[in-house]
């Protein structure tokens, strides 16, 4: 039996893998967090066997049962995101998990390297990363401020993830304890509109509210 962990496109549709092209078009079931979002995908590369099946954040455990079952039925599979990397801020990694305490070796877990926002940022940041912390998500509002004391206070390159709802409100607090901190801000990596900030925590947040604050941003800051 086997799970493969394939990763896929964060924005361009080309950004994948030959051999992850090859791992869709060959099981017969692949586990996603929007069919819909999937489909597209599929259809770019015109692939049309496999069965979709939804699980995301909100999946309960009979769901989760119900996967594995599936899983056991059919022999191998494919766990997606919508973008990225499955298992990496996203619940990817508790299916995982439960696979493993339900089939132990009698499963192999393989990975399908591919794109990924966060390496994505780090690749063109110019900052040290022999050595980087990854906050994940930014929390909403509770714990916000102790979490961006905790990236100003570390010692390493830190890497966040920021809505379009927020990134302002977020900036601002950054300048409000460090506004000459160095960052880069990527918004929307790899798509049409694609946009990179650099500088200071006081300039980008000028360039963000004086442009454009709409999309997914990945947020880099030095040390």
């Amino acid at each position: 039996m086997k799970l493969y962990i394939v990763a896929t496109p964060i924005g361009n549709l080309q950004d994948i893998t030959l051999r992850a092209l090859e791992v869709l078009k060959s099981v017969p079931l692949i586990i996603c967090e929007d069919t819909r979002t999937s489909q597209k995908l599929l259809n770019a590369h015109e692939i049309e066997r496999p069965r979709l099946e939804s699980y995301h954040q909100h999946s309960k455990p009979e769901k989760v049962k119900y996967i594995l079952n599936l899983l056991d039925e059919v022999g191998s599979a494919a766990l997606i995101t919508d973008a990225g990397t499955p298992g990496i801020s996203d619940p990817g990694n508790m299916l995982i998990a439960e696979a493993v305490k339900k089939f132990g070796q009698g499963c192999q877990i393989i990975p399908i390297p591919g794109p990924s926002a966060i390496v994505s940022a780090l690749s063109i940041s110019g900052f040290p990363t022999d050595k980087f912390s990854f906050f994940g998500f930014m929390p909403h509002k509770k714990g916000k401020e102790t979490v961006i004391k905790n990236i100003l206070n570390n010692k390493e390159t830190s890497i966040f993830y920021e809505s379009t709802h927020r990134i302002i409100k977020t900036l601002e607090k950054f300048k409000e304890l460090d506004h000459k901190r160095q960052i880069i801000v990527c918004r929307e990596l790899t798509k049409k509109f694609e946009t990179i900030y650099r500088g200071t925590v006081e300039d980008v947040l000028h360039k963000i509210e004086t442009g454009n604050s709409k999309g997914e941003f990945v947020v880099v800051v030095h040390s």
